[in-house]
């Protein structure tokens, strides 16, 4: 099976959605599949961490200019018109096809990317699969992937995908890494926390262009509890880990650490979180770690509102709101209320599955891309 993704990893996008195509990738590639990414060279993009994991990373030419659509913040997310980039991906399909064959799936995680780019693409590819969580525009695809937890799950998408179109909407299809699994097999209900705070971990996302992690070292700070361990743990694109790197060495409790490679080991030791409303959400979930969350970015808005209100975390609000002082007074109320940590862990855990969603999604990728084989769509030699 071939499978090419579309995603963006940058300062100003952060590293999510690349983070989790990997997640993607590396169990369709247990299976067999040949994998290869394509992305846009922006500053901080994922290109050597994806060549490091061994796929082709295919690089679009960096824009020279700041490209933006007046009233679209996320179309500038592109970096070039939708044509434009579906010109340029059609041309690595050609090339990819030439070279290995028909495309089976590709993937786009992208909140740019709209129907008009997905039909540039129909010749080229047997199927198409969408990664999404904002429900803000249509799709022309076969699969259409949620994973976050929502009130309304399937009528956001109504109107927005095809009537045939299959959804795959909730945490149970949670990306989540083998190492998390398997921490969550191997420590089971164990994880669910006492409610007593030793260590707070404290985790913005991959590249945190507003730095809430400084923020939240300065509440630690003002927090003055000598007697709670807290790790801190920028991306490599994170543009402020030297002034980060600092802040840490003022406090002997405040730990540094930079593009770690065993986050699930730091999850399980922590007994409370400090980050974003983002796609850590499941990581953090799937360990049962209670976190108090801020909304970084409006794509986080509705779902961290709605874990709140389910009890699996504390949301603070939008971070421009948010004081360090705002911060430190949410923490101190938060580790002294034990019996509120305890059934918030006992919630969060208990919101993802044990078998891993990841499993669940390449399930139904190989299952679709057979159905439309057996039933003579595209039917040239299968691969894998």
């Amino acid at each position: 099976m071939n499978v090419l993704i579309r995603a963006d990893a940058a300062v100003h996008i952060g590293s999510g959605h690349v983070m989790r195509c990997l997640t993607l990738a590396d169990e369709l590639r247990n299976r067999g599949a040949r994998v290869a990414f394509i992305c846009r060279d922006f500053e901080g993009n994922l290109q050597k961490h994806i060549a490091s994991k061994g796929y082709q990373c295919y690089l679009l030419p960096r824009p020279e200019n700041a490209y933006s659509v007046e009233g679209s913040e996320y179309a500038a997310w592109l970096g070039a018109s939708q044509e434009e980039d579906a010109d340029a991906t059609a041309s690595i399909c050609n090339d990819c096809i030439g070279e290995y064959g028909k495309i089976d799936w590709l993937i786009t995680d992208h909140y740019a990317i709209d129907e008009r780019w997905h039909r540039r693409l129909r010749p080229f590819v047997r199927g198409i699969m969408v990664i999404d969580d904002i429900a803000n525009r249509p799709h022309e695809c076969d699969i259409l992937l949620d994973q976050n937890l929502y009130d309304n799950a399937e009528e956001r998408y109504a109107g927005l995908v095809p009537t045939e179109c299959r959804l795959l909407l909730g945490p149970e299809y949670a990306l989540l890494r083998p190492e998390f699994r398997e921490a969550r097999e191997r420590l089971g209900e164990r994880l669910v926390r006492n409610g007593n705070v030793k260590r707070i971990m404290v985790f913005f996302g991959g590249s945190d262009p507003s730095n809430e992690t400084a923020k939240a070292i300065r509440a630690l700070q003002m927090l003055d509890r000598s007697d709670i361990e807290a790790d801190i743990i920028v991306g490599i694109a994170n543009p402020h880990r030297t002034e980060i790197e600092q802040l840490c060495a003022q406090a002997p409790n405040l730990h540094f650490h930079c593009q770690v490679p065993n986050m699930a080991d730091f999850m399980c030791r922590a007994d409370l979180a400090l980050g974003a409303g983002g796609s850590t959400t499941w990581e953090r979930c799937s360990l049962g770690l209670p976190t108090i969350a801020v909304i970084i970015a409006e794509n986080q808005a509705e779902m961290t509102e709605t874990a709140a209100r389910q009890g699996l975390r504390w949301n603070v609000g939008w971070h421009s709101r948010i004081t360090a002082a705002h911060l430190r007074e949410y923490i101190h109320a938060v580790v002294a209320d034990a019996d509120t940590i305890r059934q918030c862990s006992y919630h969060a855990y208990n919101c993802t599955d044990d078998v891993g969603g990841v499993h669940l999604v390449t399930t139904v990728l190989a299952k679709k891309r057979q159905m439309k084989y057996n039933n003579g769509v595209n039917a040239t030699s299968i691969i894998g």
